[in-house]
């Protein structure tokens, strides 16, 4: 049995070694987790103090390594620190079909959630599905940007979102997506995608149509010239770049997926072939874009599904992305066919992130790309150590942000470790997406006013969750029914 004064010198030899960068964490979260306090008898208080301060130090330099800037290849532009606030569909602009040109207009109330997290501390903020043709949502009530309904106060409300989100200097990317087949069909029945392979099955509710393929024409005149127009509005309110959503299933995701990518022609058969419209979307937008505009990407590190796309395939897509100029990369994974955005195996819970091991072997062909991983990070150790790994430069977090909307500034400011544990299992990812949206709807109730969370309810409380649950369930139903006639799902669960 070693001696008290041995865990001492123990504890002063990492303390020593703080200043050594490459040691420092492994050494300063070894000591802090295993010193045997009930060993120290009369050393105990002298041991106590020594790892208290040891764990204080462990603390605030994890926090320094999170509040690193990153910096874009391309654009040349600095994220002021690792931190990127996901997309997370809001839901929260007006739909209406017998007004299309009203649709998918920034609100007050989403203007007012934009400026809570503008006052989080993050580096970037993304906003959630921008939709860039308005017969392809996602959902109703995403954000529309698309020449036939632009106008000047649509531009306005735009300018008025950016704005609120660069509270604390964040860089703020709009992402931008087009739904392809996992449009619902009460939006339109017969939605373009890669080829005619059909979504089966409800997701939460939505079913969905007999896509149209593209022709080679249509490519270029319903999503190459789309996503360029929506790219110069992005810049011309105000946004300092756009990420390309081509994750989770969407149109662009469906061109690079062998499970719906059936084509023969140049878009179809080999990888090359199958990012040929991502070459062509980012090349329109770079023509139309100012130098110092970010264009960043979001990619699915697999699909877990049979013929899905491959890490493989994504390290491939990935090496192309970075020859191509693409600022960064952030890196989820699934489909509406496969959520998984849970932990595949017990061996990633304790490293946190759900497509950790994904990353690794995507990133060791890249140089320059800046990558981001989102999904499943909730404490500093977790994040420090998956950029101390090399799997990540980045750290995207999309859920907790609703429940903590400045979760970034306390964690870059080492006020806490980790974010508040909710009581809804990780893996119930139904229930939690809805509690995210209600908790955006609670944050864009009232402008800010100094606290960023005022109005979200607490999902660490048991009663909360509880009633919570109740209200969703009715609100389920209720619109189970309206789905039923034919209206898509909108709005929040207001509660």
């Amino acid at each position: 049995m070693k001696s008290p004064r041995y865990f001492i010198y123990r504890a002063e030899f990492v303390r020593e070694r703080l200043s050594a960068r490459e040691n420092m964490l492994g050494k300063c979260l070894q000591i802090c987790f295993r010193v045997p306090y009930h060993r120290c008898r009369s050393y105990r208080f002298l041991c106590r103090r020594t790892v208290f301060d040891l764990q204080r130090r462990c603390q605030v330099t994890m926090a320094n390594i999170l509040d690193e800037p990153l910096h874009f290849p391309t654009s040349g532009r600095t994220a002021n620190n690792r931190f990127l606030k996901a997309a997370l569909s809001e839901r929260l602009t007006q739909w209406d079909r017998l007004q299309p040109s009203r649709n998918g207009v920034p609100t007050e109330r989403l203007i007012n959630t934009y400026d809570k997290w503008g006052h989080g501390g993050w580096g970037i903020i993304l906003t959630g599905n921008a939709i860039v043709d308005a017969n392809h949502l996602e959902s109703a009530g995403n954000m529309i940007i698309e020449k036939s309904v632009d106008s000047p106060w649509r531009r306005e409300a735009f300018k008025k979102l950016a704005n609120a989100a660069k509270s604390d200097g964040a860089l703020v990317i709009v992402q931008l997506s087009h739904g392809g087949r996992q449009t619902p069909i009460a939006i339109n029945e017969h939605p373009f995608s890669a080829s005619d392979v059909r979504l089966t099955g409800g997701v939460m509710g939505a079913s969905f149509g007999q896509p149209i393929p593209l022709t080679t024409e249509q490519i270029k005149t319903e999503v190459v010239e789309k996503f360029a127009y929506a790219a110069k509005f992005c810049a011309d309110v105000g946004f300092d770049g756009i990420e390309l959503h081509a994750a989770h299933g969407y149109l662009l995701s469906q061109f690079l997926s062998p499970t719906t990518n059936k084509r023969t022609d140049e878009y179809g058969g080999s990888v090359e072939n199958r990012m040929r419209i991502i070459a062509e979307v980012y090349e329109a937008i770079r023509k139309l874009v100012p130098k110092d505009f970010v264009i960043g990407i979001k990619l699915n590190s697999a699909e877990f599904q049979k013929d899905g796309l491959s890490t493989p395939d994504a390290a491939t897509i990935s090496v192309g992305l970075e020859k191509l100029g693409f600022d960064f990369i952030e890196l989820s994974g699934g489909t509406y066919e496969r959520l998984e955005w849970r932990h595949l195996r017990e061996s990633t819970v304790h490293r946190e992130a759900y497509f950790i091991e994904f990353s690794e072997a995507i990133v060791k062909n890249l140089h320059k790309i800046i990558l981001y991983l989102t999904g499943g990070f909730r404490t500093t150790r977790g994040m420090c150590d998956a950029i101390e790994k090399g799997a990540t430069n980045g750290i995207g977090i999309g859920r907790p942000s609703t429940q903590e909307p400045d979760l970034a500034a306390k964690l870059t400011q080492g006020k806490t470790i980790a974010a508040v544990k909710t009581l809804i299992h990780p893996d119930d990812f139904t229930l939690a997406l809805y509690a995210c949206q209600t908790q955006m709807g609670q944050m864009g109730n009232d402008p800010f006013s100094g606290d960023v969370c005022k109005g979200i309810m607490d999902l660490s409380d048991k009663e909360v969750v509880e009633k919570y649950t109740a209200v969703l369930k009715k609100y389920m139903q209720d619109w189970g029914e309206r789905m039923m006639k034919g209206e898509p799902m909108r709005g929040v669960c207001e509660f």
